[in-house]
């Protein structure tokens, strides 16, 4: 089995990270890294977002080919729905996979994350998915999530306060750590933490193992359906070619 892991940031390092996470949680399957060609560096605003947007499309089109499922591996899953709209497999992202996973057994979640203009954006994100009324706060501290990942040592202590904070003063039932550049952190602060802690890489790679379990079959009717084709301009060839013939199914 083959799972493409799409990092629409720019940052190799943290695809690599989240590509050795995910292998040491199933070492049976292969993942394969795609850091995205063009945008940020890290995203940590709306226009950065936008463009990962179309980065995560041109990176499966570039290198989906021979792989069974795809995930969209930045919190806040830019893209997400274009993509599953065009996919041919299974398309999971890091928030949604994570949210859903706080969700069971009706428990109220909230989501520490880096990066100040993150908190409206994931607020709207988790009402598009329908679990506004489950999310007791969202808490962006001051670290952008890249910065995070470049010194993680150093974020310990603000993300723990964070967490605790969630759980004392808006009473989270669970804490989703959540952010690419955060990949690993969540093992670190549990034992601080007094509710359970969810780290979003490895609540993605479990959803992702859950859906190769699974049968899958392309929608042929309504909104993940195959969209008509389009011709396009300035965009690279295979996205190009991916949106104006119809996708193959993959093998």
């Amino acid at each position: 089995m083959r799972v493409l892991i799409i990092n629409p940031n720019t940052t190799a390092s943290i695809t690599e990270r989240i590509c050795e996470i995910a292998s040491r949680l199933h070492p049976t399957i292969e993942f394969i890294p795609a850091t995205g060609r063009f945008g940020a560096e890290y995203i940590s605003c709306r226009a950065a977002a936008a463009i990962a947007g179309h980065a995560t499309l041109d990176a499966y089109a570039e290198k989906a080919v021979g792989c069974q499922a795809v995930l969209l591996a930045c919190f806040g899953d830019p893209g997400l729905f274009a993509l599953r709209e065009i996919a041919s497999i299974p398309v999971i992202g890091l928030a949604e996979a994570s949210c859903q996973a706080a969700t069971l057994g009706d428990r109220k979640f909230s989501i520490v994350t880096g990066g100040e203009r993150w908190g409206a954006m994931l607020q709207e994100f988790v009402s598009s998915i329908g679990l506004a009324d489950q999310c007791a706060s969202i808490k962006c501290v001051a670290p952008t999530g890249g910065e995070i990942a470049n010194n993680p040592a150093k974020a310990l202590s603000i993300l723990s306060s964070a967490c605790n904070q969630c759980a004392e003063e808006d009473k989270a039932d669970v804490i989703i750590l959540g952010g690419a550049g955060l990949a690993g952190i969540a093992e670190q602060l549990r034992p601080a933490i007094k509710v359970p802690v969810i780290c979003s890489i490895e609540a993605g790679v479990q959803r992702v193992v859950g859906a190769l379990q699974q049968p899958f079959a392309k929608p042929r009717h309504g909104d993940m359906a195959f969209p008509p084709t389009f011709a396009t301009q300035g965009i690279s060839a295979g996205l190009s070619l991916l949106l104006s013939s119809r996708p193959h199914q993959q093998e």
